[in-house]
């Protein structure tokens, strides 16, 4: 059963006074990325300050892998993708704390594999490779109430688990050893924000695909970076960055001159705010000399 979202939908019309936000697919969009945008801003800080883009990289190609098993089992993608991107995330962070390969190594076996299973199964059975078009493109215009609710949920949990273990992580991040010597329990922060990403993943990759979701989680924490002065400023900066970004660039995409894809514009947006970070930093160095 979807959930009722006609008040929030009746409110959005009157907040953003635009000809496209009548539509109720356009109304969709605005609360998924109302959703999306923070939590992609928030777990980006601590892919972006724990050098862990390509950890995401990883994440987000395991769908390749979930797409082919749902279609082989006649299992819906969205149900296989979660598990899929789960046992990834889980799974890397397992071998590189007991495995002497480095991090960097086992995450390639992972994306490699992930990838070769997806495209070996495409080319078994041509004719599933439709549906890998949806997930690797994605589409925010076209997600659904349960969605929503999906994304709802995980909102709530994963602002609760920054809330908690914000600093905690920060210091995981830093020197793990450290941390565990001062009491932070270093495997429940490694395996609870690879499960959480894991999951923000899945949801990006609904709305950009899979091309643009670690652009979804480290450009808008990457601008922070330039602009705040400390961790705590990055993490609120992050989230204005990534929730301006992506109502900007859903509203841009749907007017006639534009008429471009909400994915790519939204990212575009943000690396406009990237720019001009960049530029910020550049003249508040010369003034701090």
């Amino acid at each position: 059963m979807n959930p009722d979202l006609g008040t929030i939908y009746n409110f959005i019309a009157q907040l953003v006074p635009l000809e496209c936000m009548k539509m109720h697919f356009m109304q969709r969009a605005f609360v998924g990325l109302a959703l999306l945008a923070p939590m992609c801003a928030a777990m980006g800080v601590q892919v972006v300050n724990h050098r862990m883009a390509f950890f995401s990289d990883a994440i987000s190609h395991s769908i390749f892998a979930g797409v082919a098993i749902g279609m082989l089992l006649a299992v819906d993608p969205n149900v296989t993708i979660i598990m899929f991107a789960l046992a990834a995330g889980l799974g890397i962070v397992a071998i590189a704390r007991r495995g002497k390969l480095s991090t960097d190594a086992i995450i390639g076996v992972f994306l490699s594999a992930a990838v070769a299973f997806g495209l070996a199964v495409v080319s078994k059975t041509p004719s599933i490779a439709g549906n890998f078009r949806k997930y690797l493109f994605g589409d925010i215009l076209t997600i659904d109430e349960r969605q929503i609710a999906f994304m709802a949920g995980l909102f709530v949990v994963l602002f609760a688990f920054q809330i908690f273990g914000y600093n905690r992580m920060l210091y995981v991040g830093l020197n793990p050893a450290l941390a565990a010597g001062h009491g932070v329990r270093v495997r429940f922060y490694q395996y609870s924000f690879a499960a959480m990403l894991g999951l923000v993943a899945v949801c990006s990759i609904w709305a950009v695909g899979v091309l643009l979701v670690t652009a979804m989680l480290v450009v808008p924490a990457s601008a922070a970076r330039n602009l705040a002065r400390s961790a705590g400023g990055m993490f609120w900066w992050s989230i204005l960055i990534g929730l301006s970004s992506s109502i900007s660039g859903l509203l841009i995409s749907a007017q006639p001159w534009a008429a471009t894809a909400s994915g790519p514009t939204i990212i575009l947006v943000a690396v406009g705010w990237f720019v001009v970070s960049m530029v910020v930093s550049g003249v508040r160095g010369r003034f701090a000399r």
